[in-house]
């Protein structure tokens, strides 16, 4: 029997839910301006994962890498859902939340 499965998917599962109130308040605070930083942190995690030796550490740094890249389309996707008046627009900022 093996368990690393269920580790990986655990970890997938933890990684994913971290994510999602994470792009809400970097939208929030940042809006969209922050997605380089998500690129880097997904490069970084994916470059990570190729070289660690240990099977379940290395799924999990993948999951990351790959959850950050996938964090940037959630980002401008957070926007628009803002935009639409769905989620709160911060009121400091104007509509589009996407300054650069």
């Amino acid at each position: 029997m093996s368990i690393q499965g269920v580790v990986v998917g655990l970890a997938a599962f933890v990684v994913i839910g971290i994510f999602h109130p994470i792009v809400i308040k970097s939208e929030y605070y940042c809006g969209t301006k922050v997605w380089p930083l998500f690129l880097v942190a997904g490069v970084v995690g994916i470059a990570l994962s190729l070289f660690v030796a240990n099977a379940i550490i290395s799924a999990i740094l993948g999951v990351f890498g790959f959850a950050s890249l996938w964090s940037i389309r959630e980002l401008f996707e957070q926007a628009e859902r803002v935009r639409k008046g769905w989620f709160p627009k911060r009121p400091d900022r104007s509509v589009h939340g996407s300054e650069s």
